[in-house]
């Protein structure tokens, strides 16, 4: 048996956000690494067309079938609303192909939705004056997200979206392992004003210290805000039975199955949460109320991601600064930028299982708020 890289699991962990502005934070992937990554075509029509949380559930859905594949070993990965980043080791570039391929052909399959997938190398990458950098965040007792840094995976998205390193789908009718992925928590209305989305990246040339400097500032004005601009409640999201996303989960989790079946389940699962969330009922050994608290303790709301990523529940005066700040920066020549504002955010999640706490929470804007933040950033009206 191969011995994995241990590079990943020996980093050591930040437990301080804002020790992430630096670069000196970051680590380089070992040189005979592979960078993943993928999106899909059109995100920003079908989010305009109200499918944004569909959009969320196949862009997670390339991280749950990385998890699956490598069986628990982890690796380091970043959600984008609408795709996905990850790094694998050599040894583990064939289960990585295999799931990106799977993925893209399930998602024609039950969504309609062309997904582009691809492998790069690191040496490419490095190759064309780039590169990537790892860190990791730990957000919690029982999770940590990987940072990434260096521009190398906005350049694999690229080489991408150009045809480059592509990987062809899987053959009709493949499924890939997405257990564990769910949707079923309630959207979560703004407390304080407006649910904002922002991404902001480093143009070439820009001065390392003056684009720390701009992260700073933001980093700083998003933690004066309530819980840090976290848009889950301290108790965590709420729940609804129905659940919006049954249907949703239910199509990732079918595999061969019938579909029928694959949503009952899941509607049953979602009664009896929340019916334990409500009542306070534990159920062998499962606190429900405490699951939902450290479901929003694990949920990835900031990230560092070859630039800023941040999805916060803000007041106005604080957006107003936010923006400001951005709005200089760019016509400075440091920075490009987008934001977009909605009502709520909204959670997809891979929950490997209930009684441990290494389930991990990704949050979006509940309009689509990453997708549309990039279509700004690009100079597209939305």
């Amino acid at each position: 048996m191969t011995q994995r890289d241990p590079f990943y699991d020996q980093l050591s962990r930040v437990r301080e956000f804002d020790q992430l502005t630096q670069t000196d934070r970051f680590i380089p992937l070992p040189e005979d690494w592979f960078v993943g990554v993928s999106d899909i075509v059109n995100s920003t029509g079908l989010v305009q067309a109200g499918q944004y949380k569909t959009v969320n559930m196949v862009g997670a859905a390339v991280i749950s079938a990385m998890m699956n594949a490598l069986k628990g070993a982890a690796f380091p990965f970043v959600f984008g609303g609408d795709g996905a980043g990850f790094a694998v080791p050599p040894q583990d570039e064939a289960a990585a192909r295999e799931a990106l391929a799977r993925v893209a052909v399930w998602a024609q399959a039950e969504f309609g939705i062309e997904m582009r997938v691809a492998l790069v190398p690191v040496t490419d990458v490095r190759a064309a004056g780039q590169d990537v950098r790892v860190a990791r965040f730990q957000v919690s007792d029982g999770v940590d997200y990987a940072m990434f840094d260096g521009g190398g995976v906005n350049w694999a998205e690229a080489q991408m979206k150009a045809g480059a390193y592509a990987i062809p789908p899987a053959a009709q009718g493949s499924q890939p392992d997405l257990t564990g992925l769910s949707c079923r928590w309630s959207p979560m209305p703004a407390r304080n004003g407006t649910i904002l989305s922002i991404l902001v990246s480093p143009v070439a040339g820009a001065s390392d210290e003056v684009v720390t400097q701009v992260y700073d500032r933001i980093v700083t004005l998003a933690q004066g805000l309530e819980r840090g601009g976290h848009p889950a409640p301290a108790k965590g999201p709420g729940t609804a039975w129905p659940p919006e996303g049954a249907a949703l989960e239910a199509h990732a989790t079918h595999g061969s199955g019938s579909l029928g079946s694959a949503r009952r389940k899941v509607l049953f699962e979602a009664f009896v949460a929340w019916l334990l969330i409500r009542t306070g009922i534990k159920l062998g050994g499962f606190d429900a109320r405490r699951y939902a608290r450290m479901v929003g303790e694990n949920a990835d709301f900031r990230k560092r991601d070859d630039g800023l990523k941040m999805t916060l529940d803000c007041d106005p005066a604080t957006q107003t600064q936010i923006e400001a700040v951005l709005s200089a920066a760019k016509a400075q020549g440091h920075i490009d930028y987008g934001t977009a504002t909605q009502d709520t955010a909204m959670m997809t999640c891979i929950v490997p299982s209930i009684m441990t706490d290494d389930h991990v929470h990704f949050i979006d804007g509940g309009a689509g708020g990453y997708t549309l933040a990039a279509a700004r950033m690009k100079g597209r009206s939305v």
